[in-house]
């Protein structure tokens, strides 16, 4: 008896036809994952890509190269072993480094004070301790674009503003200096952004843009797949032109639209404009009589001008208020100018042993000279202020001489003046977003960073200090006055408008106009939540990629064929009618 083989329905032809165009578009796909280019133009591009970043901060000043500075980095990304893509980051993170923070081996070897080999060594342990996190982000590049280059191009936005967080919360050598989208800071509209995400929401638009810029270019040059369709036949130029346009309107029209905050008091900042020393002598305020009584004289006149607060920046000198002759200084200071006396000290509490132990502090006295304030610096810098490791890194031994090793403080202290409460960070806190955020959550109307950026020079890091600083004023939503030893001495309002400034270089008084203010910003309230979700995008992509399933067949342009059990491309076939 013979079976009858009937006829596959047109449903059922029109099916398989289009399982067999699929399975041979996946195949031509895959054909388009071999390497985009040699391992020395990969390598070229990743240190190329480092230098392109470094030069959107100061002071080399050209912030429009942020909106491709990474592109080569992620194109150098998508190809090549794991070997070699943690070679590319760390040359990456060199090329960064070397080229916007420069200052950091003047700083070491001048006043350190260390010997060349010894402040090269040095700088080169903080380029390895900031650049894991570039060698991360390769790395994982590098394994996605191994399962879709699209998919890769897809992560990284997410993946590089994960890892920006990363290098905020890194315990004791984080150092989260010249993150991306400090570099994008400066325009008015664009930091407002900052206030809901931190600045960690700059970073991602600007990867976000760098990563459509690379899609555009992988589309053009056929390494990357072509969406189909006439409604998409130019999707990435099209979403890279919306992207620009809307990038362009906002940084054009917006500032108009950001609000004029209302100043309602007035501070005294003084700029002592004392000269760096690698040690202080016992006789170093007979020497510097004249330096101090002229700082004393600005500072009076000051607050009798307009009782208000007097504010003299991270100490710039062996300033204690222990040192009986320095008390009575400042007190003086405090009671003939009638107002309250704000300035940073060496402070001196317990430490190991029972020993009296170094802080760098920040005090206040009221106008009757008493001490109603005192905060000690939670986040020092590693490497100058204390030595992290020390019995693993022998070579940097002798770098703090000042006072020996300060010792962290634990408080997020908040202090009252009239009119409302503010807190005070010192120097290196202003660029860790999450740390000044405490300070407000704890209640904080007012912000004052005091800092002496004296021992950087005229070179970068004083502009690069103060343009992280201002962005803590327009993500907390708060005034900030900003007092250093020689520059940049400002007052920001909640907007990143600097309303105040006082020259470099120079000794005087700034009249800082401010306010308190008691709302709290998204990004006070919530915190680091876009990095944190941008982490979980990131880890459910790496977990996507590490099961072998993903939606994203339409992105991934490098999916491999689907295959059967022996290995070979899966092929459409029907089963032959079969007789009995």
């Amino acid at each position: 008896m013979k079976a009858k083989a009937s006829k596959p329905s047109p449903a059922v032809k029109a099916r398989r036809a289009a399982g067999v165009a699929e399975v041979s578009a996946r195949i031509q796909e895959d054909s388009l994952a071999g390497e985009i280019m040699s391992r020395r133009w990969r390598i070229l591009l990743s240190a190329s890509s480092g230098v392109l970043l470094a030069l959107a901060f100061p002071n080399f000043n050209l912030p429009l190269l942020v909106w491709v500075a990474i592109a080569p980095l992620i194109v150098a990304s998508l190809d090549g072993g794991l070997g070699e893509a943690a070679i590319r980051g760390l040359l990456f993170g060199a090329a960064f480094f070397v080229f916007s923070t420069p200052w950091i081996y003047t700083v070491m070897h001048q006043y350190g004070p260390l010997p060349s080999w010894e402040a090269a060594g040095v700088m080169a342990l903080m380029i390895l301790a900031a650049s894991p996190y570039f060698v991360a982000f390769t790395l994982l590049m590098v394994w996605i674009a191994r399962r879709g280059k699209g998919l890769a191009v897809l992560a990284a936005p997410f993946l590089w503003t994960a890892l920006e967080l990363g290098r905020a919360r890194m315990p004791d050598i984080a150092f989260p200096w010249n993150l991306t989208g400090y570099a994008a800071s400066g325009n008015l509209a664009l930091v407002q952004l900052t206030s809901v995400t931190g600045i960690y929401g700059l970073s991602l638009i600007v990867a976000a843009y760098n990563a459509i810029v690379v899609w555009l270019a992988g589309c053009a040059m056929g390494w990357l797949k072509r969406p189909r369709g006439p409604a998409l036949s130019h999707p990435p130029g099209a979403m890279l032109a919306a992207f620009t346009a809307l990038i362009l309107g906002v940084a054009l029209i917006g500032p108009r639209f950001v609000p004029a905050a209302q100043a309602s008091q007035v501070a005294h900042l003084v700029q002592p404009d004392l000269p760096q020393s690698m040690e202080y002598p016992a006789n170093w305020g007979v020497i510097h009589a004249g330096d101090m009584a002229e700082l004393d004289g600005l500072s009076i006149a000051a607050g009798q001008k307009d009782h208000g607060l007097v504010v003299w920046p991270e100490v710039p000198a062996p300033f204690s208020l222990t040192d009986a002759e320095f008390a009575r200084r400042a007190q003086v200071i405090a009671r003939d100018s009638g107002s309250d006396f704000l300035l940073g000290v060496i402070g001196w509490g317990p430490g190991e042993s029972g020993r009296l132990a170094p802080y760098n502090s920040a005090a206040m006295l009221d106008p009757a000279g008493r001490v109603e304030f005192q905060y000690d610096k939670i986040h020092l810098v590693p490497f100058s202020e204390y030595v992290p490791w020390r019995d693993f890194f022998w070579f940097a031994k002798n770098l703090t001489g000042l006072a020996g090793d300060f010792r962290s403080g634990t408080r997020y202290a908040v202090g009252e003046l009239p009119g409302g409460r503010f807190s005070t960070f010192i120097c290196y806190e202003a660029v860790f977003p999450g740390e000044v955020r405490r300070f407000v959550l704890n209640g904080a109307g007012l912000l004052i960073n005091l800092s002496n950026d004296g021992w950087f020079g005229r070179s970068a890091a004083a502009a690069q200090h103060l343009q992280m600083a201002r962005v803590r004023a327009v993500e907390e939503r708060r005034w900030l006055l900003r007092d250093t030893n020689n520059g940049y001495t400002v007052s920001v309002d909640p907007y990143g408008r600097i309303v105040a400034r006082m020259g470099v270089d120079v000794r005087g008084e700034l009249d800082a106009p401010y306010a308190f203010r008691s709302d709290k910003s998204i990004y006070a309230s919530w915190g680091d939540w876009l990095p944190e979700l941008c982490a979980a995008i990131g880890l459910i992509l790496l977990l996507m990629v590490a099961l072998r399933r993903t939606p994203f067949g339409a992105i991934a342009d490098g999916l491999k064929p689907v295959t059967s059990r022996v290995g070979g491309p899966m092929r459409a076939r029907s089963r032959p009618a079969r007789s009995r």
